[in-house]
């Protein structure tokens, strides 16, 4: 069987996951890359890949899209990395610049501003830089946020924002397949993932320390990687909500 084809995201959230895959066997049988996650759902989008570490919301692309892992990039509450920063009180702005590697969390900031925090700013796609206006703020997701929460008057972490909104947990990124996949080499994969969520004490020691951020505090407990039954209910409903957008 030819190698299986995979896009994963490059942030430090899925390096668990990646450690996992480049420490088992199943190495010899993927080709992995590394990208932004807008990318890696346009690989998926476009066949170029077979399975893809994707944005939850990027499904809606896919004509055809299964879920192939038990684990995803989730959080039960705060996620502490993709978040809403504004100087003014979420009911003031009057423009909210969107994050432009990401689809889900602008998808996300999008399902609250409608019907949690029912207001209607004007929405910035690629914007050339972050502006920090009175009444403007912008949506940043990933490693690019560490350490900049106490830079800003007002900040939303989105998965908190939801939980208060549904009670439900949030799925950020899933593995997701665009074909169907052999289940031997799902569940090798899998074995694969948790293997390398197991190894996160040893993954940290390989990560520069941070100051200005708590890397251990993130990946041991903030990210939350099991796709439980909730998340998933989460999940679907994260697309309803968009669909209706």
């Amino acid at each position: 069987m030819k190698n299986i084809k995979i896009s994963a995201v490059s942030y430090t959230n899925t390096k668990p996951f990646l450690y996992g895959l480049q420490h088992t066997d199943i190495i010899d049988k993927i080709d992995l890359s590394l990208d932004i996650p807008a990318d890696c759902a346009q690989k998926l989008i476009d066949n170029e890949v077979d399975i893809g570490l994707i944005p939850v919301a990027a499904t809606l692309n896919l004509p055809y899209w299964e879920i192939v892992s038990d684990y995803c990039i989730g959080a039960v509450g705060a996620v502490n990395s993709v978040f809403i920063f504004s100087n003014s009180p979420i009911q003031e702005i009057t423009t909210l610049q969107l994050d432009p590697e990401s689809r889900s969390s602008n998808n996300l900031a999008r399902v609250l501003l409608k019907n949690f925090w029912k207001i209607t700013p004007g929405l910035v796609v690629n914007a050339p830089d972050y502006s920090v206006n009175p009444n403007t703020a912008f949506v940043q997701i990933g490693d690019r946020t560490f350490g900049k929460k106490d830079q800003f008057k007002y900040v939303y972490d989105l998965s908190e924002e939801w939980q208060k909104f549904t009670g439900l947990p949030f799925v950020f990124a899933a593995w997701i397949a665009n074909k169907s996949i052999p289940q031997d080499f799902i569940t090798e994969f899998n074995q694969a993932l948790k293997t390398g969520l197991d190894q996160r004490a040893t993954l940290l020691k390989e990560l520069p320390a941070r100051p200005d951020f708590d890397l251990e505090d993130y990946l041991m407990h903030k990210l939350d990687f099991d796709l439980t039954a909730a998340k998933r209910k989460a999940l679907y409903l994260f697309l309803d909500y968009i669909k209706a957008l």
